[in-house]
């Protein structure tokens, strides 16, 4: 099993902590490697709070190719920390070329834009920056967001720790939040990218045990939403499972737990209904959220007297290419499968099975979905 552990402080602290943390625990690490997620940043990062942090072990070129995408969105640097690295005879570490963390100031162009514009932005560069990565075998990007840098290595974690020297507090990395883990799930691959703590959008997960469902849960994670890639490891479904209820969602964050241990639908019934905070439109009773079939939904107290239920917000895909006045949005059929219709619906049908990406087929002129984790026309036989 994985061998994780978590600090939380008041005061700013070193990654020296986390490896000592990991020492209790290193009966059975395996040399699968060391990887810690810092947040709440001190230390050398304690000045640039508000901007993102680009969290990268690449070649040159990759480094080159990250400048280059950056800057042609935008952003511009202020500040680069390239950690120094020192090789001894007999240290087990699989290395990298560099290891950089860099401060981005946003696009002028955002200097207005609300936080999840700023959030899609950061995870639209990411991901972007990933898929070069991967394709070209150039590196990983652990991370780029706000006040938060992130480092995994595969090797023997005391090893790890003489090469970059973290043993020694003269290294200016301090944090007041601080994840670690010393040796991965070996179920799978030995991947950097495989292991914890995972982070995503400023939710971080260390999970230890196994995933029962994984397969079944990539299969529906990895369609609603973007950022859902990878799954290296069966506890990055976890994250994704966190995210997706408390941010996507926007559930109050106890709704995780039963999500990922569901009660019986009899004891579902008999938990008390939490208000909203919000009157319902046809009766002014309070608002409650009430447990479905098909997760919680809002709804008014006062029911079977009323029986008002909140309309869930519609996530925006595309314009719809069929009307032209409404737009592609996510629904459920009765059966609470996913699908993406018209919300100009009755007057448009527009539906589709796979998620539109807003593209026509250069084929035949119809809408492009996601499928299978490849573009494809939703008509014809096109695919890319």
């Amino acid at each position: 099993m994985c061998r994780i552990g978590a600090i939380k402080s008041k005061n700013y602290l070193h990654p020296s902590l986390a490896l000592k943390l990991m020492r209790s625990q290193q009966e059975g690490h395996d040399n699968s490697g060391f990887a810690f997620v810092m947040q709440d940043l001190g230390g050398i990062f304690e000045n640039y709070k508000e901007l993102p942090i680009l969290s990268m072990a690449c070649t040159d070129e990759g480094m080159k190719y990250a400048e280059d995408l950056l800057h042609s969105m935008g952003f511009t640097r202020v500040f680069q920390y390239n950690m120094e690295v020192y090789p001894q005879d007999g240290l087990v570490i699989q290395t990298m070329p560099n290891y950089v963390f860099e401060v981005f100031q946003y696009p002028k162009s955002y200097k207005n834009a609300s936080r999840e514009e700023k959030e899609d932005l950061l995870l639209n560069a990411r991901l972007q920056l990933r898929a070069y990565l991967d394709k070209n075998e150039e590196g990983f990007v652990y991370s780029f967001w706000e006040d938060v840098i992130s480092l995994k290595e595969i090797g023997n974690p005391n090893d790890i720790g003489k090469y970059f020297n973290l043993w020694s507090e003269k290294v200016n990395l301090r944090a007041k939040i601080i994840t670690a883990q010393c040796r991965q799930n070996t179920n799978y691959d030995i991947v950097r990218y495989a292991a914890h703590p995972f982070f995503l959008q400023g939710y971080t997960t260390l999970t230890n045990g196994e995933n029962t469902f994984y397969e079944k849960n990539k299969l529906a994670q990895e369609k609603l939403y973007k950022g859902y890639i990878g799954f290296e490891s069966d506890s990055q479904c976890f994250l994704y499972t966190l995210h997706y209820v408390h941010k996507i969602l926007k559930w109050p964050l106890k709704y995780y737990k039963h999500v990922l241990t569901p009660l019986p639908f009899d004891e579902m019934e008999k938990t008390e209904a939490e208000e909203t905070g919000e009157e319902c439109p046809e009766c002014g009773s309070p608002l409650v959220i009430r447990n479905g079939k098909y997760g919680p939904f809002v709804a008014c107290s006062n029911y079977p007297e009323c029986k008002y239920i909140k309309p869930k917000e519609e996530s925006e895909i595309c314009a719809c290419p069929k009307c032209g006045e409404g737009k592609i949005v996510e629904k459920r059929s009765k059966r609470g499968k996913i699908f993406y219709g018209c919300n100009n619906y009755p007057k448009c049908k527009t539906a589709y099975w796979d998620k539109p990406i807003g593209e026509a087929c250069p084929k035949c002129g119809e809408m492009l979905v996601e499928k299978n984790k490849k573009i494809k026309c939703s008509s014809c036989d096109y695919e890319r």
